[in-house]
């Protein structure tokens, strides 16, 4: 037994590297894990990320991939350590050794490194977390608030990853110890899987497919909703994508078996016969490692679309403060803010208060059924009353926005964005405006749209139309709204932040509410049913709507979706880093996680090849083949593996995100174009980075075929 023990000991010396690389990746995987757990539960990213908002459900979604991720790099780490070993465990059978006494042995080795590598990488995950999060405070936001807290809670998820790679580890062990046939143990490393002859057509059908898949998936759902009224089933509509994903395997399939140029039949017939040899295996790999490079990027060009398309518009903003109340709150006056900037040294150098209406205008109103499993279908109706907007004189925009507009009687102009776009979120022309109190009506004429982002959505009545509308409305459907400069706008921010909260806390219960509800659509509900949907915090939770809370005033639902959020250029600019350095931090480690699982993968499937053929490359050097010959073969292999899904999953997602980007509102703006720059930016350092790797992971091959690179 002893010297049984002795010798499996001197191959592990031997085959050190192995150990090191299953190790590696296990400890690894189990830090990343970690890392983020400790960052999505800490208090402070929390506080960002509300519960019940789409923002957490988004960071949830993220987080399933980075779990899949690691699973898959780890398994694959796994995959090849116990390929390498089963030669020297076949080997050992036939020497007598019993399958007990291997079964210990590796138990041991096991032991040791899952446990090993999976606890220090989990006490590593905090350290490593906080140290990533005070980077991001140094270069973007540092603040008392932003002081990252963790929740003991958390490692209870990266508890159930490291049980997941020791029980993974032990079950791939035990399996291949299990085996009966000492002759497959010990083929294991040369096992083939052998691909049918493909056509050439299956390449320009498989981009096709893609081409028609991912329009599909992201028109679909619009189609289904715009056009046949329905809204199916969650989850039907990811369905669409499928053409997509069968389209990316036809062109895997078709480069690894025929490649895309035109060639000698027998040109390369070495490289390419091994390459078809384990065509199927091959193929699945890198549909893998398409699918995540896609992934890394996705997460990878969120912060960057998010920063420049904000920054732009913070920019742009042509006033530095913006806020407006109903006339029955009672928000600071003129008095009290300019002596607030007194008291904190901010220099107010314009000044704008006018009023506003909220009035009923006409309009289609979706009247939905349920249909159970099917979905829900609805019909528009029309309606001279609908919904509720807020209405300005043209007197009033004028000495908002320093235009000089002059309206026609009888006309009533939209506000769209300053770009003349975003008629999708605008609310639309009204023909019928109607005053809620005392009923008075009036027909009006779609005017040509005026541009404004701050008044975006609002509507601008000429003056004596206002003025006739308007009377005997109370102060529960009039407005206030004051646009101010200042001096220094930078340096106003514990004047903004001082003036925000004075807000909130004169603020009532009663517009303690969220942008989507509506003073008309109340009174109407309330009238038919005796209640309204968005009255109710139980409603909103369980819809997944936001859900409003002045205690809750520094969460970006809070921010983003109450009703009267006022809009101050320097108090925005530090939410928005405040956010983005969150979502930052967190979609870092999404892209880190699926780069590695890339790494890994790739160097595991190039291993394998150097493996199975390790004696065909041997014969080829008896032949005589130089060895300039069998480096070409070598880096053919390597590159296709490496190169193609690099091509395929990051020209996918960049048209995704470019139709993404497009058919939003039908065009391109400037601070998309600003995106797509910054996106550019990322994919060349990470195809930077990629290509390091491919280098390594070549050498390497050519190390273990006892091949000189390069010569």
């Amino acid at each position: 037994m002893r010297c049984f023990s002795d010798a499996y000991a001197a191959l592990r010396r031997k085959n050190k590297g192995q150990y090191a690389l299953l190790a590696g990746c296990s400890f690894f995987s189990v830090l990343l894990i970690t890392a983020y757990v400790c960052m999505m539960r800490s208090p402070t990213i929390l506080s960002v990320l509300p519960e019940g908002g789409d923002s957490r459900k988004q960071v949830m979604m993220v987080f399933v991939l980075a779990v899949i991720g690691c699973a898959v790099f780890t398994a694959y780490a796994a995959g090849l350590f116990f390929r390498q070993k089963s030669r020297e465990t076949g080997v050992l059978l036939a020497l007598g050794a019993t399958r007990r006494q291997l079964q210990q042995e590796m138990g041991r080795e096991l032991a040791v490194i899952s446990l090993g590598s999976c606890a220090a990488g989990a006490v590593l995950g905090g350290p490593l977390a906080w140290g990533v999060w005070q980077l991001f405070r140094l270069f973007l936001v540092d603040s008392r608030e932003m002081a990252l807290s963790f929740d003991p809670q958390s490692y209870l998820l990266s508890l159930a990853f490291a049980a997941y790679v020791v029980i993974m580890l032990f079950f791939l062990g035990g399996r291949s110890i299990r085996r009966t046939n000492i002759i497959d143990i010990v083929q294991e490393s040369h096992k083939s899987e052998p691909i049918r002859e493909v056509k050439r057509w299956y390449g320009p059908v498989g981009i096709v497919l893609v081409a028609v898949g991912a329009l599909a998936g992201y028109l679909m759902p619009s189609f289904f909703v715009t056009v046949l009224h329905w809204y199916p089933p969650e989850g039907l509509t990811a369905l669409f994508y499928l053409p997509a994903l069968v389209g990316m395997y036809m062109i895997l399939l078709h480069t690894v078996v025929n490649g895309w140029r035109k060639r000698h039949k027998y040109q390369d017939i070495i490289a390419a016969s091994m390459m078809k040899f384990q065509g199927r295996q091959t193929v699945r790999n890198m549909l893998v490692m398409t699918l995540l490079i896609a992934g890394a990027y996705f997460a990878s060009f969120y912060a960057p679309m998010l920063n420049t398309s904000s920054a732009y518009s913070f920019s742009t903003r042509p006033v530095d403060f913006e806020y407006h109340w109903r006339n029955d709150q009672n928000w600071p006056e003129r008095e009290e803010v300019e002596s607030l900037a007194e008291e904190y040294d901010v220099d107010i150098t314009s000044w704008t208060q006018t009023g506003a209406a909220t009035l009923a205008g006409d309009g289609y109103v979706q009247v939905e059924q349920d249909n159970g499993a099917l979905g829900t279908t609805y019909t528009d109706e029309y309606r001279e009353i609908a919904s509720s907007a807020t209405f300005f004189s043209e007197s009033a925009w004028n000495a908002l926005t320093g235009q000089n507009i002059d309206l026609a009687p009888g006309t009533c102009a939209n506000v769209l964005d300053d770009d003349g776009g975003s008629d999708y979120i605008s609310g639309g022309d009204v023909t019928l405006v109607s005053n809620m109190v005392t009923g008075a009506r009036l027909s009006v004429t779609p005017a040509e749209p005026l541009c404004f982002t701050m008044l975006l959505g609002r509507y601008v009545l000429d003056d004596a139309d206002y003025e006739t509308l308007t009377a005997g409305l109370t102060d529960l459907w009039r407005e206030t709204w004051v646009f101010f400069n200042v001096a220094d706008v930078e340096a106003s921010y514990p004047f903004a932040d001082a003036l925000f909260n004075e807000i909130v806390d004169r603020s009532g219960p009663e517009i303690q509410v969220f942008d989507a509800w509506d003073p008309v659509a109340r009174e109407l509900e309330i009238a038919e049913k005796g209640s309204y949907d968005y009255d109710s915090r139980e409603y909103l939770e369980s819809n997944g709507l936001a859900v409003i809370d002045y205690d809750q005033r520094d969460t970006s639902d809070f921010r983003n979706y109450w009703l009267y959020m006022p809009q101050f250029r320097v108090l925005d600019q530090n939410d928005f880093v405040t956010t983005m350095a969150v979502f930052l931090v967190l979609f870092i480690f999404i892209a880190l996680i699926c780069f590695a699982a890339v790494i890994i993968i790739a160097f595991t499937r190039c291993m394998t090849i150097a493996l199975t053929n390790a004696r065909v490359y041997d014969d080829l050097r008896h032949l005589g083949a130089p060895n300039r010959y069998l480096f070409r073969s070598v880096k053919g292999q390597v590159s296709k593996v490496f190169l193609v899904p690099a091509i395929v999953g990051t020209a996918v997602i960049s048209a995704f995100y470019l139709m993404i980007m497009y058919f939003n509102d039908n065009r391109f703006t400037p601070s998309e174009f600003a995106g797509m720059a910054a996106c550019a930016a990322v994919i060349a350092v990470l195809s930077a980075v990629l290509y390091g790797v491919y280098r390594v992971t070549r050498r390497s091959v050519c190390r273990q075929l006892s091949i000189r690179p390069g010569r």
